[in-house]
């Protein structure tokens, strides 16, 4: 049977608005933030997603399909729009204070290499070293290494297996303690204030909510997100750094963000740099779900992410300025 020029065109408008339908569902899930089920995992992955919306946007303007070019135009250019500020630098607010360097690190579960934290540590003289899935076998060895005397002040909580957390600083600490999260699977997180010479005190605090590697986890993962300690613009000084299990296209996640932090590694445009995924062998594009959160009165000087055998996670470095004093209120 012989197609007709009308049947094939309507074939390829057919198959434009097919190509078309994918992205136009995922831009809606991440602008409307539907992080439910299936989708949590899935968003983790929008940048990729927005260069996959290039395929039906050069296919529908090769076929000269004038609407399915519109939509997949709307489609690609929402994306960007939620993408793209991550790998741009903002301005940073006018601070002259000292500076602080602050190292996060996933251990998982103690199998990375604690010779490359406290290399790491010495090198580029980390002021506080906040890590997750800490164990009494990994303190033992970051000690034995010479961590103690780098980062003499320390609030640990080291735990067999992956609920551990840890704190150690250059300068002396207060109000140290321990959250556990009651998500369902029992990470803590350990916190304290950081006393830096010349500069109002830093809360800092190892953020570890639990992972939604699963359909029935998603909802501990957004109880996880929910129980982080929001920011405190017209109070003390705050950062929250470590493994969040959540990208920049997730609704929880923002919404902390929308308390008074910002994305130090989004603020210097290294915020796309994947910091989990395939480091441990497993086939899976690298997202970015480590992140360090410092109150918008600290301006963010640099942000570098740093391998660490052993671990599924890389490290992430930022290098902080603090403010002289707060303004009184």
């Amino acid at each position: 049977m012989k197609i007709t020029d009308a049947g094939r065109r309507r074939i390829g408008t057919a198959i434009c608005w097919f190509a078309v339908a994918p992205g136009a569902g995922w831009a809606l899930a991440r602008v409307a933030g539907l992080d439910r089920g299936p989708l949590v995992q899935l968003l983790a992955f929008t940048p990729y997603a927005l260069l996959g919306t290039l395929v039906p946007l050069l296919l529908a303007l090769a076929l000269r399909r004038r609407w399915p070019a519109v939509v997949a135009a709307v489609v690609t250019t929402t994306l960007v729009a939620v993408v793209a500020p991550r790998a741009l630098p903002s301005t940073q607010p006018a601070v002259t204070g000292p500076t602080v360097r602050l190292l996060t690190a996933n251990l998982l579960a103690g199998a990375a290499d604690p010779a490359t934290v406290v290399d790491l540590v010495r090198t580029e003289r980390v002021d506080v070293l906040v890590v997750q899935e800490f164990t009494p076998s990994a303190q033992a060895e970051l000690d034995r290494l010479g961590l103690d005397r780098l980062l003499p002040y320390r609030h640990l909580n080291p735990v067999v297996g992956t609920p551990g957390s840890g704190l150690y600083a250059r300068h002396p600490i207060s109000g140290g303690g321990i959250r556990t999260l009651r998500g369902g699977w029992g990470f803590t997180q350990a916190y304290a204030t950081v006393a830096v010479p010349g500069a109002p005190e830093v809360r800092v605090e190892s953020a570890h909510p639990a992972a939604p590697y699963a359909l029935d986890q998603t909802g501990h993962w957004r109880t996880d997100l929910a129980a982080q300690p929001p920011a405190t613009p017209q109070g003390a000084l705050s950062v929250l750094a470590g493994d969040f299990n959540a990208t920049l296209d997730h609704g929880p996640l923002r919404a902390l963000l929308r308390t008074g932090y910002v994305d130090a590694a989004a603020a210097v445009g290294a915020g796309l740099v994947g910091t989990w995924g395939p480091y441990d062998g497993d086939r899976i594009p690298p997202v970015t779900i480590d992140h360090v959160l410092v109150d918008r009165r600290i301006a963010v000087r640099d942000v570098s992410v740093r391998p660490l055998p052993g671990s599924d996670h890389r490290m992430i470095l930022a290098e902080l300025a603090l403010p002289h004093a707060l303004p009184r209120p």
